[in-house]
């Protein structure tokens, strides 16, 4: 590619959170950004913001073949795209199991996830590079007795991704997948009080996009929460189960 070519990317999940942040220092960097959600009144005040570096399409991973489609016709009218960001998900505290909640949070984490991000390897590998990053959880590294499902379709999105980076090596190609591991992140979906080492939208965002840029296989955010990781990994189950 010539140094000079304007860089795409689509973010999916892009009206609110850390989506739509990372979509604000992409076009803060000079991409050309496609974003999809389901609220088309936020899409569209997003793409008022930006003008012409903004491209949008409505899109609700949970109908996964919809959102195939739409992330096609997105990626034909931008006419080529460097990065994919899927950024939609969602979790709920259902400590009562109830099954709606679980069975939402499979739809989106799991099944919806994993239809854009084959969509998203299958294009990099057909046009011979790209970059596709993934944001799971810290949460990927343990089960939780409060959000079996979230903490479940995280351990899913995180293993994918690592078999889209083997696949990706074994092209030979510059193909590159990042593995974004938030703990507490400012957004509604966080859902608690007290939480500690929360860190703010714009913070995640920036470290996120600096993970981007440096091409890394898997960033926690904040990077303290490297710690956190190491601690939850090789925690005994006797302990974890008591906690």
């Amino acid at each position: 590619m010539a140094d000079n070519k304007v860089k795409s990317a689509i973010v999916v999940g892009a009206t609110s959170g850390i989506g739509r942040g990372l979509a604000e220092l992409l076009v803060a960097a000079g991409y050309q950004v496609g974003i999809t959600g389901r609220r088309k009144e936020l899409l569209e005040e997003i793409r008022q913001q930006h003008s012409d570096a903004i491209f949008w399409r409505c899109m609700d991973v949970c109908e996964a073949e919809t959102a195939r489609d739409t992330f096609a016709s997105l990626v034909a009218e931008m006419g080529s795209v460097d990065l994919v960001v899927i950024s939609s998900g969602t979790g709920t505290i259902n400590s009562e199991l109830a099954w709606e909640p679980e069975a939402r949070t499979i739809a989106t984490n799991v099944t919806g996830f994993a239809a854009i991000a084959s969509a998203a390897m299958k294009l990099f590998i057909g046009q011979g590079h790209g970059h596709l990053v993934g944001i799971s959880s810290v949460g990927a590294l343990r089960g939780s007795r409060e959000a079996p499902a979230y903490n479940a379709s995280k351990a899913f999105v995180s293993n994918y991704l690592e078999g889209l980076r083997v696949k990706a090596v074994k092209t030979g190609l510059p193909i590159y997948v990042t593995d974004i591991l938030p703990g507490f992140v400012d957004t509604p979906m966080a859902q608690g009080e007290g939480l500690f080492w929360v860190a703010s939208v714009q913070k995640a965002a920036e470290q996120i996009m600096t993970a981007i840029n440096r091409k890394k296989r898997r960033a926690y955010i904040t990077r303290r929460w490297r710690l956190i990781a190491w601690l939850m990994t090789f925690m005994p189950d006797f302990i974890y189960e008591r906690m």
